[in-house]
C-alpha cells in the first residue's frame, strides 16, 4: 500500500517538475526544476529496491545541476539566468514529435510479448547490476569522479581574481573589508 503511495507521488511529481522545466521564466529556475524532477524519478529507482541507482541518479543530477546554477551566476549575461525568457522552441512540432514518441513507446510496451524469467531471482540484483554496469571500469570512474571535482574546484578559483585575503588582509583582521571593486558588500 505505502509503496503505491510513494510510487504514485513520485510519478506525479516527476510529470509536474519536468512539465515546471517548461513553464518557469529563467534558466535557473528550469535548472531547479528539472533537478526536483529526476530526484522524484530517483524515488521510483528506490521502489524496486536498487538503492545503489537511486543514490547514484541523485548524487549525479544534484551535482550536474548545482554546477549548471554556478556557471549560469558567472558567465550569462543576465543576472544568474533568473531574466525571463522563454523555454520552448518550435512548439508545435515538438508537441506532434512528442506524441507520436509516447504513442509509439507505449504501443510497444503493450502490443509486444514479454519473455517470461526462467531464471530465479538474484540474491542482491543491485550488486548485479552495479557489476554489470561498471564491470572492470570502477577504477576508471573513481578516477574520472576525481578529475570532474578538481576541474570544478580550478574553475572556480580561476574565474576569481581576488579572495578574501584581499578583502580582508593576512590575518583577516580588518573591520571593513577593502574592496577595490566599489559598491560591493563592503561599502
Amino acid at each position: 500500500m505505502w509503496a503505491q503511495v510513494i510510487f504514485w507521488v513520485c510519478a506525479v511529481g516527476a510529470v509536474v517538475t519536468g512539465l515546471a522545466v517548461f513553464r518557469v521564466d529563467s534558466m535557473a529556475r528550469a535548472t531547479f526544476a528539472l533537478l526536483l524532477s529526476f530526484c522524484f524519478a530517483a524515488g521510483t529507482v528506490f521502489l524496486v529496491d536498487l538503492a545503489y541507482l537511486g543514490v547514484l541518479v541523485v548524487l549525479m543530477m544534484i551535482m550536474e545541476m548545482v554546477i549548471m546554477v554556478v556557471f549560469m551566476i558567472m558567465y550569462m549575461m543576465n543576472p544568474a539566468g533568473l531574466m525571463p525568457m522563454s523555454m520552448v522552441h518550435n512548439q508545435k512540432a515538438s508537441l506532434r514529435i512528442s506524441v507520436v514518441v509516447f504513442l509509439g513507446l507505449a504501443s510497444i510496451a503493450l502490443l509486444v510479448d514479454w519473455p517470461e524469467r526462467e531464471q530465479p531471482l538474484p540474491a542482491d540484483p543491485t550488486v548485479q547490476l552495479g557489476e554489470a554496469i561498471m564491470g572492470s571500469k570502477m577504477l576508471v570512474m573513481i578516477v574520472v569522479g576525481l578529475v570532474l571535482f578538481a576541474t570544478i574546484v580550478s574553475t572556480v578559483v580561476l574565474a576569481t581574481h581576488r579572495g578574501r585575503y584581499d578583502r580582508y588582509g593576512d590575518r583577516l583582521d580588518r573591520r571593513i573589508p577593502d574592496d577595490p571593486v566599489e559598491g560591493g558588500l563592503g561599502r
